[in-house]
């Protein structure tokens, strides 16, 4: 490393990580501190500065301790877990996958305590991690369960009830919409700046979603500090871009995916997701600020610093995934401070920290105009010219798969017969092919990034999706003639998205629904379709009363009587509205195989400095499809990559159930593992007693269903 890039980064590295201590290659680490936050550190970097375990003896790893999570009986389904553990002074924190939050010795595996947030028939839903804060003696862990930000005491896993009511505070208050009809929660673990944590919220990417506001609260007592309107009030920057009385009504713009904190600057930068609806945005006539943009906030005050808008105008819900990483970068002999955020089109937007302005040209180009009616797409998106885009964004009939002829037919006959005119195309009555779609480029696990080389690392997605674009008032007339009828009508319509049309679900994101009447008790799935679980939002003032009854006569298979016409009349004319009934399913060919061919995941490197990448490889691989002799093909995964000052990068999350280390200067594979099951959250590395560990956590089996966490070390 060279000297005068040391110095300009030792202020950065003392800035996050609290360095106290010196390590044998100069840089000052507190080891026992070098994991306290979801993804490393503040600036959502993954990286750590341990180098015990290095590309010259990763081959001896070794599992030295697994602690096996209790929450769920024998005999329940396995559940998958995105929890990021998080490290500090030698205790291990981490929320299962039912939510339940443990306090383990890092150094044996061994619990201290757990906690059980959620009541008697709670579900539980996706949760990301935990967020630590201590001042002096006062240490806490600060988490979400529900509707409800909970601040528990560090040592002991008890409430600490002087903050908030009893301990908790209600993210449902403070949102525009009425608290009791409506559903905010956390997926992601909120921010510390200070004595504040600033937290982001979980939306249902619906009609009627409540608005996705950015809101700051005092870590002692749980008292709201600030708020930020992710869709502008009247007289606040950003109004002009949206239909004048829509921050009333209009939904998302949400921060659910995280953000990065530059505590030096006091500033916050956030990922924003797209408006509601996700694809169709009649009533949002406008480039919809702060929808699909960087933004940058005083961490303090909540006061706006700059944005930066990826998609104008989002039709395609190219959400921002992932919390951007605060980078230093040469450029032009100079070291820049500024933030990189990769995007599910595929694009990494370089933004300088101060300005939010670009670091490498981008254009401003046409895009094909929207065909349905009252729709009005944004004439022009922004292109970087560089870097270049991780996935693929364009594909032609020669990249169609051809496993068989009758399944190449097929697929062919789909092409040449939707709308497709290349990224941006919108969606069509005609249907749509998506390149990259809505889970495509970048995920939740976000990009790594090395300080000492300016790499950052990023899993990419190319999954091709057909979109299925219906008038949903027609489409999902209801047939009243029985409950279950209209119960079934309305699982179509706001359930089939997800667990399809059979119920089958996709997994091990979007779980079966067969036999759930075998499974779980009426009350509570009525209770997580209001509050969400797992993956799923929650749908409480988004489904009427009415709605809500007829779901679970479906879904309980429920054949009761001819049930009331209501009979109120609505005088005033029921809004237009379409929606895409084959969302987050990769298009594929009648056998079930890829239509596009391989590789469909790889993990690249990219020096952000040149803008240019170093390597690419594919990240996984089905054995069944793979071509004799060819390369791995890839595999669908959302978890990110974790970047060793020990010349490695590690990472898992396929169906594969792998667990991989990659030399990261040149991409070559250089040790894995098996896991009992698909992992699908990030790794990270700590230090005990002088020892570095990798730990992860890891999904259910048919022997454990609530899943496990597991730590490596060297001999």
């Amino acid at each position: 490393m060279k000297r005068y890039y040391f110095k300009n980064r030792l202020f950065f590295l003392i800035g996050l990580l609290g360095l106290v201590g010196c390590s044998d290659s100069g840089n000052i680490v507190d080891e026992a501190r070098t994991w306290m936050t979801y993804q490393g550190d503040p600036a959502s970097s993954s990286y750590t500065p341990l180098d015990q375990i290095n590309t010259s003896n990763v081959g001896e790893l070794q599992n030295v301790w697994t602690f096996q999570t209790t929450d769920l009986p024998e005999g329940s389904d396995p559940v998958t877990s995105q929890s990021n553990p998080i490290i500090v002074d030698g205790v291990l924190y981490a929320n299962s996958a039912k939510q339940t939050i443990y306090a383990i010795n890092a150094k044996t595996g061994k619990k201290i305590w757990s906690f059980n947030p959620l009541g008697e028939g709670e579900p539980s839903a996706t949760s990301r991690g935990v967020t630590y804060w201590e001042s002096g003696d006062d240490k806490r862990i600060l988490y979400s369960a529900g509707n409800f930000l909970l601040a528990i005491d560090a040592t002991t896993g008890q409430l600490i009830t002087t903050f908030g009511v009893n301990g908790k505070v209600n993210l449902n208050v403070g949102v525009r919409d009425d608290p009791n009809k409506i559903s905010v929660s956390l997926t992601t673990p909120g921010s510390i700046y200070k004595d504040l944590i600033i937290v982001g919220s979980r939306l249902p990417d619906f009609y009627g979603a409540p608005p996705g506001y950015i809101r700051a609260y005092n870590v002692k007592t749980g008292e709201l500090a600030w708020t930020f309107h992710t869709i502008p009030h009247p007289g606040e920057p950003g109004y002009e871009t949206w239909p004048p009385d829509a921050y009333k009504y209009a939904g998302g713009a949400n921060c659910w995916a995280g953000m990065s904190i530059d505590n030096q600057r006091g500033m916050v930068f956030l990922a924003l997701g797209s408006p509601t609806f996700d694809y169709y945005g009649a009533d949002r006539v406008g480039a919809n600020l702060y929808g699909n943009s960087v933004l940058a906030l005083d961490a303090a005050t909540g006061h706006y610093k700059w944005h930066f808008q990826t998609v104008h105008h989002d039709i395609w819900d190219y959400d921002l995934p992932c919390p951007p990483n605060l980078v230093t970068l040469e450029k032009d002999g100079k070291q820049i401070d500024a933030v990189a955020q990769a995007t599910k089109h595929g694009f990494i937007f370089v933004l300088n920290r101060d300005t939010g302005e670009s670091l490498f040209p981008i254009e401003e180009r046409e895009v094909p105009e929207s065909h349905l009616p009252g729709e009005v797409a944004y004439k022009t998106q922004p292109f970087p010219t560089k870097p270049k885009p991780f996935v693929r964004q364009s594909m032609t009939e020669d990249d169609l798969n051809h496993f068989t002829q009758q399944d190449y037919d097929s697929i062919l006959k789909t092409f040449r017969t939707v709308r497709y005119e290349g990224l941006f195309t919108p969606p069509d009555l005609k249907g749509t092919l998506s390149l990259p779609a809505t889970r495509g480029g970048v995920n939740w696990g976000g990009a790594a990034f090395d300080p000492n080389s300016s790499y950052m690392y990023i899993r990419g997605n190319n999954l091709p999706e057909i979109q299925t674009i219906v008038d949903a008032n027609k489409f999902f007339a209801a047939d009243n003639s029985t409950r279950y009828e209209f119960g079934r009508t309305a699982y179509q319509k706001y359930c089939a998205i997800c667990h399809g049309p059979e119920l089958k679900g996709v997994l091990p994101t979007f779980p079966t629904l067969v036999r759930l009447k075998e499974k779980v008790e009426e009350h509570e799935t009525l209770l997580k379709i209001r509050q969400g679980g797992g993956q799923m939002p929650g749908f409480k003032g988004v489904l009427t009363p009415r709605e809500e009854r007829g779901i679970i006569a479906f879904l309980y298979d429920k054949e009761e009587p001819v049930i009331e016409v209501p009979q109120e009349t609505a005088s005033e004319e029921v809004p237009v509205r379409y929606m895409n009934t084959t969302a987050y399913r990769t298009w594929s060919d009648p056998s079930g195989n890829p239509a596009l061919k391989a590789p469909w995941n790889t993990l690249s490197a990219l020096n952000l400095s040149t803008g240019e990448y170093e390597w690419q490889v594919p990240l996984g691989n089905d054995e069944k499809l793979q071509e004799e002799g060819a390369p791995h093909t890839g595999l669908l995964a959302r978890s990110g990559p974790m970047v060793t000052a020990g010349g490695l990068v590690f990472i898992s999350g396929a169906a594969d159930q792998k667990l991989w280390a990659f030399d990261k200067k040149t991409g070559k594979l250089v040790w894995e593992t098996d896991l009992p099951a698909a992992n699908n959250a990030n790794v990270c590395s700590y230090s005990v007693d002088g020892k570095q560990y990798i730990a992860l956590s890891v999904g259910g089996t048919k022997e454990n269903p609530s899943g496990s966490i597991m730590a490596f070390a060297l001999p």
